[in-house]
């Protein structure tokens, strides 16, 4: 059990905006255009919502692909996530106002958008004194519905970035970062206190396992490919005969050919567990991945999110901002010339993820270098970093108490009620 503050009494289900993420279930029936004809959805199917656009939703069935729906045509499956919902939404008309940091990052920011790049937002806002204090947990992230615009309440700004979080330590040092109060430029003041050479690790050797985490799925996404077409052709093939096969076409290094097909089957293993976390399947079983394969979503279907070319370019980015922050003292996080056109490339799918992988794997050495000879102290101020907040909290305080106009004084949000809420 948990005390909450409680956004709304009541609540509409057909209403409440559905964050990106949200288990649903349709309440009509749908008809899609998919390889090979038109495809029926019944109503009653479960979904997950992929993005909101002009008050209708794109909702990824398990089985079956994404379709589009209106609000009104769908509920969230289960109540928690009709609260979380509900309280989503009331934390962002409420708290909105109290943000005093804030920035257009992402590819906006380091100098790599195209035509049709996101514009993403960060920023931190503050908690009015009359939300603490009290019992309830309170928000510490005000996140918009379509995810585009996310803002951290200011203590969990700074404990993320004496970690050196790299989305942290970028939101305070691009050119872009804008304070919304006076309270916004003290934290910007304050933000070579967070700077040490922990970012080696949450940078540069962050993306090195990630990485390992693309070699990984890149190999799943082989033999996904290689496997579903196995079974679209004879959907009877075994476990084991998938193995089989499987260890003979992609020549997989083992003492033995029994322990080559042993490990093969884990990694059928591991392609069916993936595909059903990513809904594409309605079990995690070989039967499942052969139901897959016979229909029409398995000639569409995306490769894995972490396949993307963004994730590669954003890696090879993050390694050199690692290695230019630790080598020089100062951050450089917009790119540009050759390493520019180089990253823009790899973002456009123009390079062949072995090339990226092979660039990235390159940098490592340098990545090393720069540590060993950084002037960047070896952990962040911590007592610079705890005075600020104490200095933030005590403004508000005082805000409050002189009744000084504005969302953090007097014209504060009311505080919600607050209830004592089932963790289910």
């Amino acid at each position: 059990m948990s005390i909450r503050v409680r956004g709304m009494e009541h609540h509409d289900p057909l209403s409440v905006p559905l964050p990106n993420g949200t288990e649903v279930t349709t309440r009509v029936d749908r008809s899609v255009i998919a390889a090979g004809g038109e495809r029926r959805i019944p109503a009653g199917a479960v979904g997950r919502v992929v993005a909101e656009r002009d008050d209708a939703y794109d909702v990824q069935i398990v089985g079956v692909g994404v379709a589009t729906y209106a609000r009104s045509e769908l509920l969230p499956r289960k109540a928690g996530q009709l609260r979380f919902a509900v309280r989503r939404a009331g934390d962002w008309a409420a708290l909105r106002p109290c943000v005093v940091l804030e920035a257009t990052v992402g590819s906006q920011a380091w100098g790599l958008a195209e035509a049709h790049s996101d514009t993403d937002v960060r920023g931190v806002f503050v908690l009015p004194f009359t939300w603490t204090g009290g019992l309830a947990e309170l928000p510490q992230d005000l996140v918009s519905t379509d995810g585009s615009a996310t803002f951290w309440e200011v203590e969990k700004l700074i404990r993320q970035a004496l970690r050196a979080d790299p989305n942290t330590l970028e939101l305070l040092f691009i050119d872009a970062a804008r304070a919304t109060d006076p309270i916004g430029e003290w934290v910007l003041g304050a933000r070579d206190a967070f700077v040490s050479q922990l970012l080696y690790g949450t940078f540069g050797r962050y993306a090195v396992s990630q990485l390992k985490k693309l070699q990984q799925s890149a190999r799943l996404a082989e033999h996904r490919a290689l496997v579903v077409d196995w079974l679209r052709k004879d959907p009877t093939l075994s476990l084991d005969a998938l193995a089989a096969r499987l260890a003979g076409a992609t020549e997989i290094a083992a003492p033995s050919a029994r322990d080559a097909e042993e490990r093969a089957k884990e990694y059928v293993k591991q392609l069916y567990r993936s595909m059903h976390d990513q809904g594409l399947l309605v079990r995690s079983d070989r039967e499942a991945l052969a139901e897959f394969a016979a229909s029409e979503q398995s000639a569409t279907f995306d490769l894995p999110r972490e396949l993307r070319p963004k994730n590669a370019y954003n890696l090879l980015r993050l390694i050199d901002a690692a290695i230019k922050w630790l080598r020089n003292g100062v951050p450089s996080l917009r790119v540009d010339g050759a390493f520019r056109e180089e990253l823009l490339a790899i973002k456009r799918g123009e390079v062949a993820l072995t090339e990226v992988l092979r660039r990235a794997e390159a940098l490592i050495p340098e990545l090393e270098e720069a540590r060993s000879a950084t002037k960047l102290p070896p952990k962040p101020d911590v007592a610079r970093a705890d005075a600020l907040l104490r200095r933030v909290r005590q403004e508000i305080a005082r805000r409050w108490f002189a009744g000084k106009p504005g969302p953090l004084g007097r014209d504060a949000p009311p505080l919600p009620a607050i209830s004592l809420e089932d963790e289910q």
